[in-house]
């Protein structure tokens, strides 16, 4: 395992908002122990677009073993707004969503491109939808965007960490702001994460979807 860099938003950079020492990042750390380094580039709030300087972030620390990106969930946020939009029908509504999601597939895209072109191994992961208050249509807005996100991985037959399935649960999400993950949310992501790198041959070019972690008694 080596080094792993996480990258994106606050799915990885939840410290603000959860009791100290209970960030992914520490979660990951404590998980994998002192042998493997975790680093942090992710960045609360950032967009897409905001991984180029992610990306240029990366020659500054140790070579990677692993780069897990969660972006993604911040591009969409930012349509919520224009979802409430009335329309005549449901075929336009559909039409609206498929140019967003056209727009995301081309800022993804790229991104994952230029993350590839690192060389170094790549997993990707889902945006979640169990956020508490969710209302149901927006929770089923969230597919096309997420089909990007697991078409891209397959094409370039890379893993996938679905939060979707990480993240099931209410307490899964901090109570000062329920689109970040709480302690117990990001323990989970850790984890989910330790089970991707260490059950994850990086020589080994196949998509696979990581959901929770197993434990013991699963």
């Amino acid at each position: 395992m080596g080094h792993i860099v996480l990258m994106g938003d606050s799915i990885f950079d939840n410290a603000p908002y959860v009791v100290e020492g209970t960030h992914v990042q520490a979660r990951l750390q404590s998980v994998l122990g002192p042998a493997d380094r975790v680093s942090l580039l992710a960045r609360d709030g950032s967009v897409v677009a905001d991984m180029l300087e992610q990306v240029a972030k990366l020659h500054t620390l140790p070579a990677a073993d692993w780069l897990v990106v969660s972006c993604g969930g911040n591009d969409v946020l930012g349509l919520v707004g224009a979802m409430q939009s009335k329309v005549a029908s449901v075929i336009e509504a559909a039409g609206m969503l498929a140019d967003w999601q056209a727009g995301f597939r081309r800022d993804y895209r790229r991104m994952v491109n230029l993350l590839l072109s690192r060389r170094t191994p790549l997993a990707l992961a889902t945006i979640y939808d169990s956020v508490p208050g969710l209302a149901p249509g927006l929770r089923t807005a969230l597919a096309p965007f997420n089909d990007v996100i697991l078409r891209e991985a397959a094409v370039h037959r890379l893993p996938v960490l679905d939060l979707r399935l990480v993240c099931d649960h209410p307490d899964d999400y901090a109570a000062v702001s329920p689109i970040e993950p709480s302690s117990a949310g990001g323990a989970k992501i850790a984890d989910a994460i330790a089970q991707l790198v260490r059950g994850q041959d990086p020589a080994a070019r196949h998509t696979v979807v990581y959901g929770p972690a197993r434990t013991s008694s699963s």
